[in-house]
């Protein structure tokens, strides 16, 4: 087996997040929309390659008044930067542990991150004969590090919106 390069199927893939809201709570949201190509090497994964994009708009956190602010210029500026992207450059551990390290660009800066990888899963076939893998990526990230620096103090001490942003990424991948 050689390097096999997989679609990432964007209506079984989304890109989550969390970030502490009143220094409190949890709130989570989603990309809907991501796209790009798995390249999976079997035999030698530290030849493995992720290039994935994803459509700034897309997200959503279920409430349509806080989406349009997080799309506005005090956060995302979907106007100006309409995608982020994420460009693998290493991988390293074993299967089912990677480490996978790349560049992630978000609104216009690019750093690099490390991500944890569970998978990718064995193949499977889909009913219509096609073959699929699967992969679960985790990480951080520090928001200020990419220019989202907006945020409200608030009276009894600390701030409105969290820097630190957790990331979850459920990817689904269709051989070509």
């Amino acid at each position: 087996m050689s390097q096999i390069t997989y679609q990432i199927d964007s209506a079984h893939s989304a890109a989550q997040f969390s970030v502490r809201h009143l220094m409190i709570a949890n709130v989570r949201g989603e990309f809907s929309k991501v796209s790009g190509t798995i390249v999976f090497d079997a035999d030698n994964p530290a030849n493995s390659k992720v290039d994935a994009t994803i459509d700034a708009a897309s997200i959503s956190t279920r409430d349509a008044q806080r989406d349009a602010h997080l799309r506005s210029a005090d956060f995302l500026d979907v106007e100006k930067f309409p995608v982020l992207t994420f460009r693998s450059k290493s991988v390293k551990g074993e299967r089912g542990a990677w480490k996978m390290t790349g560049d992630l660009t978000l609104h216009g800066v690019t750093k690099e991150i490390t991500l944890d990888v569970e998978g990718p899963t064995p193949e499977t076939r889909d009913p219509w004969g096609g073959a699929r893998i699967g992969a679960t990526a985790t990480g951080k990230l520090n928001r200020k590090d990419f220019g989202l620096t907006w945020n409200t103090a608030l009276e009894t001490g600390g701030v409105l919106v969290g820097e630190e942003v957790k990331l979850t990424l459920d990817i689904e991948g269709v051989r070509q």
